[in-house]
Parts: structure tokens; C-alpha cells; sequence
């Protein structure tokens, strides 16, 4: 790779390494899954650099990137993970707390979704995509990102945990409900 060319890619890297270990983070529900998943996502980008950075949005191509490397993930070989319904008890009942929880149950919840409904979520609902960015990042038609989003909605909102979080008084969430989760 020639001088500029990595002086861009780095460059890439650097402004765009915490939003891409986010999205890893919703797409696996684990941080150290997230770190492996964004960096084998680049490294894979660092080898095409030329084309990424050729593409019409070289964050749309690593996103992909990262739905990809997690697809692989599991077809490589099965993790298992052992989830609890509800996070553990926590002493006191402050704000932050309250957070954490509501981010526990979101991320369990998540979990429970196949990974397709799971990607359709976290990328149109969580990174405010339109249905076409979507679909362009997975490689499928609008109308299925339209059916997986519906089904994976409905399956979040028949989770107990979750709907239990939600139910509760509204403790500083922004009006999408979020929480501020992001």
C-alpha cells in the first residue's frame, strides 16, 4: 500500500473506530466480540483499501464488512453463550443504574433475535439507516429488510425482560424511547 493510501486509511480508522466497535457491540452483545469483529473487519478492508476507499461510502462498505465477519463468526463455528433473563441486582437505583439496565435488557433482547433480524434491527433502528441503506449493506431487497425489521420488532416486544424496562416510569428517555442508550 503506498504512503497516502495508508495515511488515509489510518486516518479512517481513527475518526471512525468507535462508531464501527459500536455497531460490532450491538451486532455480537459483547465487547471483547465487538473489538475482534471491527478488527478483522478492517484488516480486511486494509487489504482492498484501493476499492474501499474507491466506493461511494467507505462506511457503508465497512458495516457490511462487519455483518459479514459476524455471519462468519457463526458459521465458523457455534459460541456459546449462556444469557441471563434479567441482568444482576444492583445496589442502589440511580439514574446510571437505571441505564444500565434498560441497555442489559436491550442487549439480551437483541440477542434472542437470528442474526439477520438482529442486523435489520441494529442498523435501522440503532444507526438510523433507511430501509434502501439497509438493504444495500446486506445484500437484499427493501421488502425483506421491511419483513425482517416487522419480525424482529415483534419478537423484542413480546420479551419479557424488555417489555418490563420499557413499562417502566420514564426515567430521562429521549422520546424514541432509547434512553439514551447510544
Amino acid at each position: 500500500m503506498q504512503a497516502e493510501q495508508e495515511a488515509q486509511f489510518q486516518e479512517f480508522v481513527r475518526a471512525r473506530w468507535s462508531h464501527l466497535v459500536r455497531t460490532a457491540y450491538l451486532l455480537t452483545g459483547d465487547a471483547h466480540h465487538a473489538e475482534d469483529l471491527t478488527q478483522t473487519a478492517l484488516a480486511k478492508a486494509y487489504r482492498s483499501w484501493r476499492r474501499v476507499a474507491r466506493s461511494d461510502s467507505p462506511e457503508a462498505y465497512l458495516r457490511r464488512m462487519l455483518v459479514t465477519c459476524n455471519s462468519d463468526r457463526f458459521r465458523k463455528r457455534r459460541v456459546a453463550e449462556s444469557l441471563t433473563p434479567t441482568p444482576p441486582e444492583r445496589a442502589g437505583s440511580d439514574d446510571a443504574v437505571s441505564r444500565a439496565d434498560e441497555r442489559g435488557a436491550l442487549l439480551t433482547a437483541l440477542a434472542g433475535l437470528p442474526p439477520k433480524q438482529r442486523a435489520v434491527v441494529v442498523m435501522r433502528y440503532w444507526e438510523d439507516l433507511s430501509e434502501a441503506e439497509v438493504a444495500e449493506v446486506l445484500g437484499c431487497s427493501p421488502g425483506t429488510v421491511k419483513s425482517q425489521a416487522a419480525k424482529g420488532l415483534a419478537k423484542l416486544r413480546t420479551y419479557p425482560g424488555l417489555a418490563q424496562v420499557m413499562d417502566a416510569p420514564a426515567r430521562g428517555r429521549t422520546p424514541s424511547g432509547q434512553g439514551g442508550l447510544r
